[in-house]
């Protein structure tokens, strides 16, 4: 080693290079190449702002169990408009050559391990070793498998999927092998729509007139709702199926607050009406509950966002308990992560439709991927402006096909218009 650097110091200067044969001068060049690859920065960036928010239809939670925890009925006459201040986080990486990979905004938790964990250990990493830093983040720490540490490594992983991206001038979903597109089919998941008996199908007929031919509803009770639960959300099913006719694909979200029982109730009553899934009945942990409603009923079955690797997918394809993989890049371990389950998926038969907590890595996946893997992703309709705030020209739909940046790597700028104050946590 001490006399490869020597070697180099004598061909220090550049007017010595162009004496050199040609292998000698790719060689340098390589070198000095790599060393430009090398992360140099990892700064998490706070925005603030101002946003006029409103309040929406709230969703079944776990905790609704308890009835000291249950909110009250929704009522849309109720619906209050109001600014806040808003705050996102943004993480951003820099290279020693100066090229800059940007993603978020990330999740409050993800903020932690990245800032205090990952970073000292990023600099100096070569960041287009995408295999190898992947794994090396993974190997990290005990927990770094799932949870919070794993946040972490999707945001670091989506933002250097960016900065590669960039270095060859490209988006994304066409550095995974995509071919050029310039839009992307989404379901519309309603999460924020009232599901008052009434005014829930009048809704859903008006988001199908407008082109979102896919759409999801959040069931509003849970277990501890009891009988009158279950029948509401019989009836919910009924309604928006009879308002918005046939040829809409319907599916429907629990999360994680019902039981078996309830379930296969559910399922028995509504299957007449032919939901497109059941979405995450049970908490992912209990994959044998997926099973045996899977082995009940005609409705698919779905579940994934709390996936935190492929290494928890394996069991549910293998044991056939979900029909539908909903792993979410922003916590499966980013745009890397999310590409192998997809290749997983594939091998069963089962689709993969990302969950849309945030949207630019899901979104440029499935534009990589075969529409039988990948089909759509999700969009959450009242949600989606609020996540981008601060992005100048984010991706936006009214119609259920999402505009693609034609940008290197995601396309996200920020809006100076919308940004109040900015600063590197």
């Amino acid at each position: 080693m001490t006399s490869r650097r020597y070697f180099l110091s004598l061909l220090g200067k550049s007017s010595v290079l162009g004496f050199l044969p040609f292998p000698i001068q790719i060689f340098l060049n390589e070198n000095k190449g790599k060393e430009g690859n090398q992360i140099d920065a990892v700064d998490v960036l706070k925005l603030s702002g101002t946003y006029n928010g409103s309040s929406f239809q709230y969703q079944a939670q776990p905790i609704h169990l308890y009835p000291e925890h249950r909110p009250e009925p929704y009522r849309v006459e109720n619906k209050k408009s109001n600014p806040w201040k808003m705050t996102h986080h943004y993480l951003r990486i820099k290279t020693k050559d100066g090229l800059e990979g940007l993603y978020g905004y990330i999740d409050p938790e993800a903020i932690n391990p990245v800032v205090n964990q990952l970073r000292s250990f990023l600099i100096g990493q070569d960041a287009f070793a995408i295999e190898q830093l992947w794994d090396k983040m993974y190997r990290k720490n005990r927990h770094a498998r799932a949870g919070h540490f794993m946040m972490g490594i999707s945001a670091v992983d989506n933002a250097l999927w960016d900065l590669r991206a960039k270095k060859y001038g490209v988006p994304v979903y066409q550095l995974l092998g995509g071919q050029e597109v310039s839009t992307v089919p989404v379901y519309g998941s309603c999460l924020g729509y009232t599901v008052e008996k009434g005014k829930a199908g009048p809704q859903s007929k008006a988001l199908f007139d407008a082109g979102f031919t896919h759409q999801k509803w959040f069931l509003a009770n849970g277990v501890g709702q009891g009988t009158s639960g279950l029948k509401e959300n019989v009836e919910l099913v009924k309604e928006l199926r009879e308002a918005a006719g046939w040829e809409v694909e319907l599916m429907f979200d629990a999360f994680m607050s019902w039981n078996l029982p309830y379930a296969t109730s559910w399922a028995k009553a509504v299957e007449q009406y032919n939901p497109a899934w059941i979405e995450e009945a049970f908490p992912p942990d209990r994959m044998e509950e997926f099973k045996s409603l899977a082995e009940k009923t005609t409705i698919p079955v779905a579940t994934g966002e709390h996936f935190y690797n492929r290494w928890e997918v394996i069991p549910f394809l293998k044991a056939k308990a979900i029909q539908v993989v909903q792993a979410d890049p922003e916590w499966c371990g980013g745009v890397s992560e999310l590409v192998k389950i997809c290749n997983l998926a594939s091998a069963f038969g089962a689709r993969v439709i990302p969950h849309g907590h945030n949207l630019h890595a899901a979104m440029h996946v499935v534009a990589s991927q075969s529409p039988a893997v990948c089909p759509r992703a999700e969009y959450l309709i009242n949600h989606v402006p609020s996540k981008m705030h601060f992005q100048k020209n984010p991706p936006l739909t009214a119609n259920g096909q999402l505009p693609m940046t034609t940008k290197p790597g995601f396309g996200i700028e920020f809006d100076d218009s919308k940004v109040e104050k900015m600063e590197v946590v």
